[in-house]
């Protein structure tokens, strides 16, 4: 292990933090709370438990747990001998759990015994998997064939050495994690990450967020998301507290900033509608300094009210995507000026707005969202078909980089639909596959959406295409109303025509009675509503 002040590999976040602060804490995990000294230790235990488990570099160890202290562990103590640890997100279903061990060929599973149930048949599909690791297998063993290690044995011989494995020839091109994401068609696909990736996007962010190791960050996204992981990520790379937190309710979340005098909180809209919703004090116990947005635009009404439960705290929009973590930020002193743009590239990252033919788009001309730097991905996952679709080199746009170069860089190709203005900030206009093709006219689903939201009665809201005959498709909504309030079809309509050209009118709306439904990464399900309701 190189002894260097600047990490360059996923572990040396944790590791050079236990040296420059040991007894500070870094993870609270309900009642308990774990030191950099303690989780460093921990993570080389649990690294140690591997190798002699026979983890060799590059073997994956699929982590299929709740969010909770083992899930840290397992994850930086696999990076730290040369392992790749894959996030399992817990929402999911057998099947979707057994596609993705299959899929990379993970060779351990670290798992809770109350999950074991949906792993019934996991041997059958997944032959990959040398041994299961079960955190609390102290009760009664499964009837597995697979071995099944206790935690506490598996990790109980410690590790005062690197083993056999050669961790000082580790770099930080190596691959580190795989996260499954969520596409428009198909199986969800691996994005493969680095350490690179990952060390550089957490320097990044805790760059223009301002972290310290006074931060106290709160980790309320899925560990599987990018966005998620990303929590532990910056806060360990300051030497910041990181507070873990499932939650069914949003009071819980409440209960936790109050109660751990949290600074920071990222979150997706879906979430923060909740937020908004909640009563918050305002006796000073609130400590925040920042909220952050990902995963989608932040509607104003929601930034207005969650402005005013917080006026101490600073509002950041970002935009990313899991193949490349982060592309950009809009700085909190901008968001009355523009409150609908997801601002410019964030720190060490370029984004360009690109026609289909590779030339770079005018001001406010729509065009693909294409990002190159440190934290572009190595592609998916045995999918050399979607990699070459989405990691590639930009045929234009790029003039520091010449065609004579043997070895061209690669970019992603977001898919997304943006323009930047004059002084270079982007607008987020929608999804290439998620676009509504309607009379002739390109229609992002997400700018109805944002008019909806400010129509009071509209707690959540997703909009889709229908295909139709004669128009293409026409546009249907979905819409979930606030409690005690009445809502009609006929005067939803008539506010959208109030405030919309007519071509961006739904003309169906559906009345959903309960919370719309979100995907493994908390965002709401567009897709399943469209095949709920799209006949």
């Amino acid at each position: 292990m190189s002894e260097n002040l600047w990490p360059f590999l996923l572990p040396d976040l944790i590791l050079q933090s236990a040296r420059r602060f040991p007894e500070r804490a870094a993870v609270v995990d309900g009642e308990r709370e774990y030191t950099y000294r303690e989780l460093a230790i921990e993570i080389k235990a649990f690294a140690a438990g591997l190798l002699r488990q026979g983890l060799r570099r590059g073997d994956r160890v699929g982590i299929f747990l709740n969010k909770r202290i083992e899930f840290v562990i397992a994850s930086f103590g696999t990076a730290l001998e040369g392992g790749v640890f894959v996030p399992i997100n817990p929402a999911l279903r057998s099947a979707q759990v057994f596609h993705i061990i299959s899929d990379c060929s993970v060779m351990f599973v670290v798992t809770a015994q109350e999950r074991l149930a949906l792993l019934k048949d996991f041997e059958s599909t997944c032959p990959s998997v040398r041994a299961v690791i079960l955190v609390n297998g102290d009760g009664e063993r499964p009837s597995l064939k697979t071995v099944a290690l206790p935690w506490a044995e598996f990790s109980s011989q410690g590790g005062s050495s690197w083993g056999t494995s050669g961790f000082d020839r580790h770099l930080d091109s190596d691959m580190v994690a795989i996260l499954y994401t969520s596409g428009s068609t198909g199986r969800p696909k691996g994005v493969i990450l680095s350490h690179r990736n990952m060390v550089v996007g957490a320097r990044s962010v805790a760059q223009y967020l301002g972290n310290t190791k006074d931060d106290v960050i709160l980790a309320a996204l899925p560990f599987s998301f990018d966005a998620g992981f990303s929590q532990m990520t910056t806060a360990f790379s300051v030497g910041a507290k990181v507070v873990l937190l499932d939650y069914l309710l949003p009071k819980e979340f409440q209960d936790a900033v109050i109660r751990f005098g949290v600074t920071g909180i990222t979150a997706v809209p879906p979430l923060w509608i909740q937020v908004s919703d909640l009563q918050w004090p305002h006796d000073g116990s609130i400590r925040l300094r920042y909220f952050a947005n990902t995963g989608g635009r932040m509607p104003l009404e929601i930034l207005t009210r969650l402005r005013a439960h917080f006026p101490g705290a600073e509002p950041y929009l970002m935009y990313g995507l899991t193949e490349a973590f982060r592309a950009t930020y809009l700085p909190p002193a901008e968001v009355d000026r523009r409150p609908d743009s997801i601002g410019r590239a964030i720190p060490n990252t370029e984004v360009l707005v690109l026609r289909e033919n590779g030339e770079v788009c005018d001001d406010d001309e729509p065009g693909e969202l294409v990002q190159r730097g440190a934290l572009v991905a190595m592609g998916y996952w045995n999918n050399p078909e979607a990699t070459a679709e989405r990691f590639r080199r930009p045929l234009l746009g790029l003039p520091s980089w010449p065609k004579e170069v043997v070895l061209p860089e690669i970019a992603v190709f977001s898919g997304d639909v943006v323009r930047r203005d004059r002084e270079g900030f982007l607008y987020f206009i929608g999804r290439r596959d998620e676009m509504i093709k309607t009379s002739g006219y390109r229609v992002s689903p997400t700018e109805i959406e944002e008019m909806l939201y400010q129509i009071d009665g509209v707690a959540e809201c997703a909009v889709f295409g229908r295909a139709h005959e004669i128009l293409g498709q026409t546009i249907v909504a979905v819409v979930y109303a606030k409690r005690g309030v009445s809502l009609g079809e006929t005067s939803l309509v008539k506010e959208c025509r109030r405030v919309l050209p007519l071509y961006m009118v739904p003309s169906k709306v559906y009345w959903h009675d309960s919370p719309l439904p979100r995907n493994p990464n908390g965002k709401i399900d567009r897709k399943f509503l469209a095949e709920q309701y799209g006949s």
